[in-house]
């Protein structure tokens, strides 16, 4: 049996003529009616009940037409399921974030995906630090690592999406809290929150870094693994935290955020997938994703 002797039987149950039926297939009658006999004999039954005058359909003939409608509307739906998957239309697909860009970009993304691919499930793992997206990419627990530079993986292809402005972060009550901007050497006798260091966050290094290029080493009284977390001892009035921008999105009370005079400082995000998993899925997903990140570059401080 074939799925054409199904096909050509639900044909001429519908029909109840196998002119009629054999035209809707585009085959010749004598064959049609052969093969429908074929199938007869096959499953030992008689499935319709033939006169010169008409065709009617016998009670085994009508309950396996139902079930035969069933199957081919299942063999077809596969059909298409196939095709969807194939298109990069349907499926699964995991994105990590840094914490930065879980506030301003991620929301955006998930809707747009929401939108662009409704076929396609989308799993978030937010607030996760550089290497440990890289890791989980490499593992095959990610599908798209959106993350901070450097990237040193010769398995991993890395885009650059955009480039975020570093501001401070303050209590609102800090006595830098009045100016509407600050330098990075006004920081310099300040309690600082940083991002985990020890190679567990690209922003430490970052930081330290740029401390450095002001003549200073930042006096770190706090680390956190999550900007949330950082943020929120921000507003405990723990210390002053040098974030990328995007991190003003996370509007929490008792933080004002400043921009630095020099605005060439700044972060890139990047855009990191396996070199070996260009899916038309991952495509399309990166086709959003690439039309959201250029978007949401405006942050709104204060």
């Amino acid at each position: 049996m074939e799925l054409r002797h199904l096909r050509y039987f639900r044909a001429v149950a519908e029909e109840l003529h196998f002119g009629r039926a054999a035209e809707r297939l585009h085959i010749a009658q004598p064959p049609l009616s052969q093969q429908i006999r074929q199938l007869e004999r096959e499953l030992g039954v008689p499935l319709l009940r033939r006169t010169t005058r008409s065709v009617e359909l016998t009670a085994s003939g009508r309950a396996y037409h139902d079930r035969v409608v069933q199957i081919l509307a299942a063999v077809d739906e596969a059909g298409e399921q196939a095709r969807r998957i194939a298109a990069g239309a349907e499926g699964v697909v995991t994105i990590g974030c840094v914490g930065s860009a879980t506030y301003s970009l991620l929301p955006q993304l998930v809707r747009a995906l929401g939108e662009s691919l409704p076929g396609v499930e989308v799993v978030v793992r937010g607030e996760m630090l550089a290497p440990a997206q890289l890791a989980a990419l490499t593992a095959g627990q990610l599908d798209v690592a959106l993350l901070r530079p450097p990237v040193n993986q010769a398995d991993v292809v890395v885009e650059t999406l955009r480039r975020d402005p570093l501001i401070v972060a303050v209590p609102s009550g800090h006595r830098l809290a009045g100016r509407d901007e600050l330098e990075v050497g006004d920081l310099l006798d300040e309690d600082f929150i940083a991002h985990a260091g020890q190679g567990r966050s690209v922003m430490n290094g970052v930081v330290t870094a740029m401390c450095a290029d002001a003549g200073f080493v930042p006096r770190v009284r706090h680390e956190a693994m999550e900007t949330s977390t950082l943020v929120t001892l921000v507003a405990a009035g723990l210390g002053v935290a040098i974030v990328p921008a995007p991190t003003a999105a996370l509007d929490i009370a008792g933080v004002r955020y400043l921009p630095l005079t020099d605005a060439a400082l700044g972060v890139d995000l990047l855009a990191a997938r396996r070199s070996d998993h260009g899916t038309p899925l991952i495509a399309n997903v990166m086709e959003v994703l690439r039309a959201q990140a250029a978007g949401t570059g405006a942050i709104r401080l204060g």
